[in-house]
This record gives C-alpha cells, sequence and structure tokens, in this order.
C-alpha cells in the first residue's frame, strides 16, 4: 500500500488531536479513523473523510492521554491502505495558576489547580520578565500544586510557566508576578541650578519602577511626575520654577506592588537680584538700595550694606521677597557702601552686588586755623570726618587761592610763607566719591610781628612810667599793652592803641614799684610774642629816720617811715666821723626798723635811709645818735701802797668822752668821792682813807647825751696789822694764847696761820672776828714751838703780818717707872714717849733717905729709859722725868723706889735672962730703913718671934721665952719691899 505520511498534532488543543496525511497516490476514496485508547485498547471515536481530505480533528478526547489512531484509506479498486500512529493529547493547562509573593521581596510561591486529563508531571519554568533569564526551572510530580521560589530580585516581575507534561507534548500556562520592591534608600533632593533639581538616590534596583512626584510647596500643586524604569538612580527635574521649595515624594512599583519610599525636600537655587543700585536717598546720610526682582520664588531678600572698599558688613535688613527697594538712613556721612542684595531660598542664597555709593560727606568739625604763634604760617586743623579725603582752601583777603588735596587721615595742615598779622580764610570740604561736603569756613589771622625797641622809662617820675617802641614792619591792626605790677603779677592798667602809635604814658603808678609791659602787636584776636619792658616808678625817699639809742652798749635802733609807694629794699648807711669803717645794710621792704649792733661804744653815728626800687634810689635826711658808751671792763680796785690809799683802774672798752669815777663807802652807798678823768686815763689814786675799809667804785662813762656806768667794783683799803702780839702757852691745854691790840682803822676780821715748827704739813688757819683781841689755840701738839702769824683781813686784803712764835708745854712722860733691878746701888728708870715734842728730857732723882744732893740727867728727846748707879743701898729713890721745851717743862708725877739695902752686919746673941734673948747688930754703911728680926725655935723651926725695928735699932732683945731652948735668929734690914737677911745665929736662952 502506499504510506500516508500519517502525522497527528494537537494545534495546541488538549482534547483535540489533529490527524493529517498525505494523499496516496492515485487518490482515495475515503478514509475511515478509528481512535482507541492506547493503553486499554478500546476504541473511542471513528471517523471517516471524503477524498481530497488529508486532515481529521478528533475531538472531545481527553487531555494528556495517549492514544492509537489508525487510518484507513480506500483507494481505488476497493483497495484500503492503512497506517497507525500512537498519538497524545495535549495536556490539559492548569487552572487558576497563581504567582504569589506574599510581600516578600525574595520570594514567589506557584499554586494551580489540575487540569482535566491525564498528565505525566509538571514542569515549572521561571523567567526574569525583563531580561528573559530563565531564573530557576524544576520538573515536579503529577499530584504537586504548589511550589515556593526563593532568593528573588526584589521589585522584579518573574514569569512563571507550569508546564503540564504528557508524554512529549505539554500543556503549559503562564503566568507572571512581581516580588514585592524595596524601598530605595538616601533620597536626595538638591538645586541643579535655579531651575532644575537634582533627586537621587541608592538601593533603586529593588523597583521595577520608581515614581516621582514632585509638589510645589508654593503653589500645592504636583509639578512634576515621573516613573522611571528600574536601575535609575537619579533624575534632574526641569523647567522649575527659581527659588522655589519643592517636595519629592517617591514611591517603588513592582507590578501591583507599590511601595512608599522616602520623601525629600529642596529649593531650586533663587535668581540673583537684577541692576542692583545703590543711591542717596532724600534724606540726609540715607541710602536706598533697588533692584529688579528676578524670575522665580524667594522666601525672602538679604540686603548686606558694606561699608569701605573691603565691603566690610555693617548692616543687614531682610524684606520680603517681592520688595524690590529697601533705604538705610542713619549711615555715617561720607563713608563708602556697596549693597549686596542676596535672594534666599531655603538655604540657597543668590547675590548681586552693587557699584559703590558714597553717603553725602559732613564737613570736618572742629576746624581751626591757628597761627600756633607764628608769623609766617597757619596750621590748619579738623576733626577726622569721613570720607576719601578733603579739599582745602586758603585765601587772604587781598591775595589769590591757595587749594590742596588731601587723602582721608591727614587732619591737619600747614600753611608756610604767609604773611605776617594778616586774615586768612580757610575752607576744608570733605570729599567721598562724587560728593563734597558743604565746605567748612574758618578765618584767622596769622601772628603779627612784635613791637621792636620796646623801652620803659620814668623819665625821673615816681608816679608815671612812658613806655616807647618802633612799629612792627609788616601788617598788624594795632598794639596791646599790659601794664603788670611785676612783684604781685597783677594787671594795673590796659592800653590799646592804633598801629601808628609809638609811644604812651602810663600815669598815676605807685612811686618806688617796679611795673612790667608786656607790648604786643595785634591781628585779629591774636598778638604777637609779647615784648617786654620793665622798669620802677622813682621811689620816695623814706620820712621819719631816727636813730635810737637801745641802750645796748653797742648798738643803735634806726626807725624810718616808707614813703607812699614801693621800695625794694631799704639801704641804711650808718657811719662815724670818728671812724673810717661804716655800715651798710639792706633790708628788705617790710623792714621799717634796725638795730645796728656791734658798734663801736660811744661813738656818734650818722644814718642814712636809702629807698631801693630796681636800679633807683633816693635818700632821706641824715640822723644821728651816739651809741651808749660801754661799761668800763675789768674795773678793779686795788690797795694802794699805804693802807690809806686805794688804786682804781680799768680797761676801756671803747667810745665816752670822760670818766667819772664814784667813791662811796660800801654800807652807806654814800658818795664820799668824785673825780672826773678823761679819756685815756685808766687808773686812779684815791687817798686818805680809812685802813680796812670797803669801798664801792663805780665809773660812769660818758659819750653825749649818754652815761654808761660799770659793773660796780668793791675794794677795800689794807688793815693795819694788830698791834703788841704775843703768844703764851696755856697749860695744861697744849694751846696757845694769842693776844693783840686793835689796831686803827677797819677790818673784815683777823686771820690766823699757825705752822707747826719742823713739820712739812700746811699751816693751820683759824679767823677771829673784827672786834677780838685774843684767840687760843688749842688741839696743839706738846712741847712744839708754832709760828703764829696774825693779819687784819680786810675783804680779800690783809695787813702785813705780825709774826710770833710760841711754844706749847710739852707733855709729860707718861707710865714712869723706878725699877729695882736687884742691886743694892742702881736703878732702872723707864717711861713712855710723851706726844708732842721736847728739846730734851730733864730726868732728876731725889735721895729720900738722906740728905744728899738731887743727881740731874739731861736726855735727849727721843730717851726712854736711863740706869742710876752708885747709889747708896737701902736707900729710897723718887725719880721725876721733865719734858723741857724751850722754856717750858712738864714734869711726870714722882716714881719711888728702894736700892736694896745692905745685911745688917756683926750679928750677935745674947741672952741676958733664963727667958730672953738679945740680939744685937750693926749698920752696913748706913742704916737701914728698918730691921725685921726673926726668932725661930730651932728645934722645931717654928717661927717664934718677929720684931719690926726702926733704921736707927741696932739691938733687940726677945722676951719670954723659954728656957734653955736655942733659938734661931736671923735680922733682916730693910728698905722699902726690900730687905737683906744675915745669916741665921743661933742661940740658947
Amino acid at each position: 500500500g502506499s504510506l500516508l505520511n500519517l502525522s497527528v498534532s494537537d494545534h495546541g488543543w488538549s482534547d483535540s488531536l489533529l490527524l493529517s496525511w498525505d494523499e496516496p497516490e492515485g487518490g482515495a476514496e475515503g478514509y475511515s479513523l478509528a481512535l482507541s485508547s492506547l493503553e486499554s485498547g478500546t476504541p473511542l471515536q471513528n471517523g471517516s473523510a471524503g477524498p481530497n481530505i488529508t486532515s481529521f480533528w478528533f475531538h472531545g478526547l481527553t487531555p494528556g492521554t495517549r492514544y492509537e489512531v489508525e487510518v484507513t484509506a480506500t483507494l481505488a479498486c476497493m483497495e484500503t491502505t492503512s497506517q497507525t500512529v500512537t498519538a497524545q493529547t495535549r495536556p490539559s493547562p492548569v487552572h487558576n495558576l497563581t504567582l504569589s509573593s506574599g510581600g516578600s521581596s525574595d520570594r514567589l510561591r506557584a499554586s494551580w489547580e489540575h487540569g482535566h486529563g491525564q498528565r505525566d508531571g509538571y514542569h515549572l519554568d521561571l523567567y526574569h520578565s525583563s531580561s528573559q533569564e530563565l531564573v530557576r526551572k524544576a520538573t515536579i510530580a503529577a499530584n504537586t500544586s504548589t511550589f515556593l521560589f526563593d532568593g528573588l530580585l526584589a521589585g522584579s516581575e518573574y514569569a512563571l510557566k507550569v508546564s503540564t507534561l504528557a508524554g512529549s507534548s505539554q500543556a503549559s500556562t503562564s503566568t507572571h508576578q512581581w516580588t514585592a520592591p524595596s524601598i530605595p534608600t538616601q533620597l536626595r533632593l538638591s538645586p541643579g541650578s535655579s531651575t532644575s533639581l537634582v533627586a537621587s538616590w541608592a538601593g533603586a534596583a529593588g523597583a521595577a519602577w520608581l515614581h516621582l512626584t514632585l509638589h510645589n510647596l508654593l503653589t500645592q500643586k504636583v509639578a512634576t511626575t515621573l516613573s522611571a524604569g528600574r536601575g535609575l538612580t537619579s533624575y534632574t527635574f526641569q523647567h522649575l520654577h527659581p527659588g522655589t521649595q519643592y517636595w519629592l515624594g517617591l514611591s517603588a512599583t513592582a507590578g501591583p506592588y507599590t511601595t512608599v519610599g522616602p520623601n525629600a525636600t529642596a529649593w531650586t537655587y533663587p535668581l540673583s537680584p537684577g541692576n542692583v543700585t545703590l543711591s542717596r536717598a532724600e534724606e540726609q546720610s540715607s541710602l536706598q538700595a533697588g533692584w529688579s526682582i528676578p524670575a522665580g520664588e524667594r522666601d525672602f531678600y538679604l540686603v548686606t550694606l558694606q561699608e569701605g572698599a573691603d565691603g566690610a558688613p555693617m548692616r543687614n535688613i531682610s524684606v520680603g521677597g517681592d520688595s524690590s527697594h529697601v533705604t538705610f538712613h542713619g549711615l555715617s556721612p561720607g563713608v563708602q557702601y556697596s549693597v549686596q542684595v542676596t535672594a534666599v531660598a531655603g538655604p540657597y542664597r543668590a547675590a548681586a552686588r552693587s557699584t559703590a555709593a558714597w553717603t553725602q560727606p559732613l564737613a570736618p568739625a572742629a576746624v581751626s586755623l591757628s597761627s600756633q604763634g607764628s608769623p609766617w604760617s597757619l596750621h590748619a586743623s579738623w576733626e577726622e570726618a569721613v570720607g576719601e579725603g578733603y579739599v582745602l582752601a586758603l585765601s587772604p583777603t587781598e591775595s589769590s587761592v591757595k587749594n590742596s588735596s588731601l587723602l582721608t587721615g591727614v587732619t591737619n595742615f600747614t600753611y608756610e610763607g604767609l604773611c605776617p598779622g594778616t586774615l586768612y580764610t580757610f575752607e576744608v570740604s570733605t570729599v567721598a566719591g562724587p560728593y563734597s561736603s558743604p565746605p567748612r569756613r574758618v578765618t584767622n589771622w596769622t601772628y603779627p610781628l612784635p613791637p621792636e625797641q620796646l623801652t620803659l622809662s620814668n623819665q625821673g617820675h615816681s608816679t608815671s612810667l612812658q613806655a616807647s617802641w618802633r612799629a612792627a614792619p609788616t601788617g598788624s591792626t594795632g598794639y596791646t599793652g599790659t601794664l603788670w605790677e611785676t612783684k604781685f603779677q597783677e594787671q594795673v592798667r590796659n592800653v590799646t592803641v592804633g598801629n601808628n602809635w609809638t609811644n604812651v604814658t602810663f600815669e598815676d603808678l605807685i612811686p618806688g614799684r617796679q611795673y612790667t609791659l608786656e607790648m604786643a602787636a595785634m591781628a585779629g584776636p591774636y598778638r604777637s610774642p609779647v615784648q617786654s619792658a620793665t622798669d620802677w616808678t622813682y621811689p620816695l625817699a623814706p620820712t621819719g629816720v631816727t636813730l635810737t639809742n637801745t641802750q645796748h652798749p653797742l648798738g643803735l635802733s634806726a626807725f624810718w617811715d616808707k614813703a607812699a609807694g614801693d621800695v625794694d629794699q631799704f639801704h641804711l648807711q650808718l657811719y662815724s666821723k670818728s671812724h673810717p669803717a661804716q655800715r651798710n645794710i639792706t633790708v628788705g621792704p617790710s623792714t621799717h626798723n634796725f638795730t645796728f649792733l656791734g658798734l663801736s661804744p660811744g661813738i656818734q653815728y650818722f644814718l642814712k635811709v636809702t629807698v631801693l626800687a630796681g636800679p633807683y634810689r633816693s635818700s632821706s635826711h641824715f640822723a644821728t645818735e651816739w651809741t651808749y658808751p660801754l661799761s668800763l671792763a675789768n674795773v678793779s680796785v686795788q690797795p694802794g701802797r699805804r693802807p690809806q690809799e686805794l688804786r682804781v683802774s680799768w680797761v676801756e672798752s671803747g667810745g665816752g668822752r670822760n670818766h667819772l669815777v664814784q667813791l662811796s663807802v660800801a654800807e652807806s652807798l654814800s658818795i664820799i668821792r668824785n673825780v672826773s678823768v678823761p679819756r685815756g686815763v685808766t687808773q686812779l689814786d684815791l687817798e686818805g682813807l680809812v685802813p680796812g675799809s670797803r669801798y664801792r667804785v663805780e665809773i660812769i662813762s660818758q659819750a653825749g647825751p649818754h652815761r654808761t656806768s660799770s659793773q660796780t667794783a668793791l675794794g677795800y683799803t689794807v688793815p693795819l696789822p694788830p698791834l703788841s702780839l704775843s703768844a703764851s702757852p696755856v697749860s695744861p691745854a697744849w694751846a696757845l694764847a694769842v693776844h693783840w691790840e686793835t689796831p686803827p682803822g677797819q677790818r673784815d676780821g683777823y686771820q690766823l696761820s699757825v705752822l707747826e715748827e719742823g713739820s712739812s704739813a700746811p699751816a693751820r688757819n683759824l679767823e677771829a672776828g673784827k672786834d677780838s683781841t685774843n684767840v687760843t689755840l688749842a688741839w696743839l701738839q706738846p712741847g712744839t714751838c708754832y709760828l703764829v702769824g696774825i693779819w687784819a683781813v680786810a675783804g680779800p686784803y690783809r695787813s702785813l703780818p705780825k709774826n710770833i712764835t710760841g711754844c706749847t708745854v710739852p707733855a709729860a712722860p707718861t707710865n714712869l717707872s723706878l725699877t729695882n733691878t736687884g742691886s743694892s746701888s742702881e736703878l732702872y728708870t723707864s717711861w713712855n714717849k710723851p706726844p708732842g715734842r721736847r728739846d730734851l728730857y730733864r730726868v732728876t732723882l731725889y735721895s729720900l733717905s738722906t740728905q744728899s744732893r738731887e743727881q740731874v740727867q739731861i736726855l735727849s728727846p727721843d730717851a726712854q729709859n736711863i740706869t742710876w748707879t752708885h747709889l747708896e743701898a737701902g736707900s729710897r729713890f723718887a725719880v721725876q722725868v721733865t719734858a723741857v721745851k724751850g722754856s717750858f717743862e712738864a714734869s711726870s708725877t714722882n716714881v719711888t723706889q728702894w736700892t736694896h739695902p745692905l745685911a745688917p752686919a756683926n750679928l750677935t746673941l745674947g741672952s741676958p735672962s733664963a727667958s730672953t734673948l738679945q740680939a744685937s747688930w750693926a749698920a752696913t754703911r748706913r742704916e737701914a730703913e728698918g730691921y725685921v728680926v726673926d726668932v725661930y725655935d730651932t728645934a722645931s723651926r717654928s717661927h717664934v718671934e718677929r720684931v719690926v725695928l726702926s733704921g736707927d735699932a741696932r739691938s733687940h732683945i726677945f722676951r719670954n721665952l723659954s728656957p734653955g731652948t736655942r733659938y734661931s735668929v736671923a735680922v733682916r734690914a730693910t728698905a722699902g719691899p726690900f730687905h737683906s737677911s744675915t745669916s741665921n745665929l743661933t742661940h740658947c736662952t
């Protein structure tokens, strides 16, 4: 049979199959078609097709089912040809396929319902819609109805194709969905220009579309909307209004999702004002700033007024955005200003600056034109005025104008080479930009030259002065002068004269006063340097000049009255005709007296008082006076050559014409003698006076009418010495009684001098009253001779001395002893040395037992003992020691003593009777004072009897003895306390 090239297709239908075949060669009469289930073989549909038909549809099939189709072509001749083909219907796509993000920006969940019919499974293809890139694919089981895609891009549209697989065919269902967009970040809106805003953001990849809405906040209208595709990160909004605030809202869109994003506000740049100008306003010190309003909007204008070339801001004014001018008031005159007008829109500004403009300057203040004392220059000065500089003009009244321009900062200018004494006009204007202030005008004069050769002279007058001068050589309007009292600086007279005057006289001035004339040439208000001249009016001579003695011996007081007027000094000239030297004294003007001291005494002086006033003098008449003479110096009154005379002497101290010596008795003060002596005599002897009298002498010096007494001098005439002077000792007082007779004349008393002879001790002085005629000099040394001098004393003077020597009675020796040394022929005499002196000792030994003559020994005054020899034994002696001084003696008391007696000789015993015993003896040389006879019992050695017998006894009989008894007898010769015994002689009765 012929091949039919049977093919099956579904043409996209899941319930139909289209069979196509080729018409066999020769054609066919018709075709029969049988459709059966491939799995079960069960015929399901039959169909037929006529000739020339080459395709057939099976409808109503089950999607995704495998079928077997047999096509049988009926050929001619009832021949048939068959061909079988298996085919599977396209599966039916899923129903209600959805793809949902669930608000997630990176996940999509697919879900569907199964389609009718059979399927082998599902195949899922997820595409990124914009790039058509297969993002994810998956084959899943036939019974699955959901699937989750994650890790997706935010804000992206994805297309999902779910293919139901059935054999080699498939039925796809597609859907698309967006992941939720992510919100862009860092949205910025900034001006790009005055009509554009540039919006920029980050994170724009997470949205398919960005929707930007720009609102004009001023009009509250949407200005522009924009939808921008993914990836756009900036956008410039054009054609906006300048200086306008816009609000930009942004939202992210991805499919059905829209997320509102951030917003931003921004201003477009404002346009700067145009035609900014700064010009003078009508008001003083005001400037008006003007400008043209630019297109667009602005919040306001900030108008900044700037000062100076450096544009230092000094004032800010804010005005509304629709304003076109503003006026600045109270500006500094003459200052360069500029204005900057800034359109402010939000944070943005657009400024335009004007050209500089100046306020009308003020004329400088405190304009002065000063000559500063110079005749040839004027110094212009002014206070600094604000501006660029100054225009100066100086014009004298009859000369050309001198113009100068100065920069600001200069506030003075000196014009040199001007004419002295000339009036000049000075103008100064402040220049500021194109403006000049009204000129300030001052006038002043140059200083005139001073007058020359100014003199001031009194011309001999005491109340007027004449001033003269030579006119100044250049301009002046006159002369002015002030007459001053020089000392007190008080104005006396002011005078103003024309410039043709060359002298003026000042009258009624004070005599003797110094005046100073200050003269100046005048030019306008100025005066030339002052020329001064000075002179004194002639002083008036002083009046009432007197010279008075001050009773000071060396002084004179000058007195005077000041005449009217002044004086500088008084000159006092004091001189004497008797002395070549003169005194010149200058005293002050307020002095009206002066005492000249140290003048010569007793001299006539002449005084002339001269008034000095400056170089001028005027003298008074002469006044005269004597100085008091000095009292004579060293006035002394000395005794004359005789007691009846006094010699007065003195030393002349100077001055005086003569002296009067007045003598008076001191006690009565009555003058008894006046003696005048001429000057030059310095002593005078006064005779016939009473000796020993006290006289007062006063010497009066005379000079002119003045007298000066000397100090009173007292003097004494020398007294006469005492008469009949005698001195006798007073015993035993060791004194001398001095006696004298009163001499003629007077005396104050007596003075005695007692000088011990041979002694270096000073004399002892005693005084006695003037009426005394004796004095006892006690407490003298015994046995001493004294030289007694006596004077009559009158004042300091003594008479000639009267001398006498008197000796005191010497002192008797004391403690006189006469000692028996055991000898019968010697005695030892000793005594204590008495006080005082003596010439010698006379020692006298008296024998009291015999009438033998006394023994006398003369011993030296220093002797104190003597031994007497060859004396009679058993004798009693008395001794006396006499201190002898001259004719005066002083004896000690007598002292007695015995020499030892000699023992009796020739003792014999006899017994005249039985009861008596007679002893007989003989005296040795001389009889003893007495005898003592002792009888002893020889046997018993007892004393039997003692008998004392007189010195003339030579025997003695003892009676009433015991007969026949041997007795021993001894006879002792006695002399005072001494005795000498015989040896014992025995004998029997």
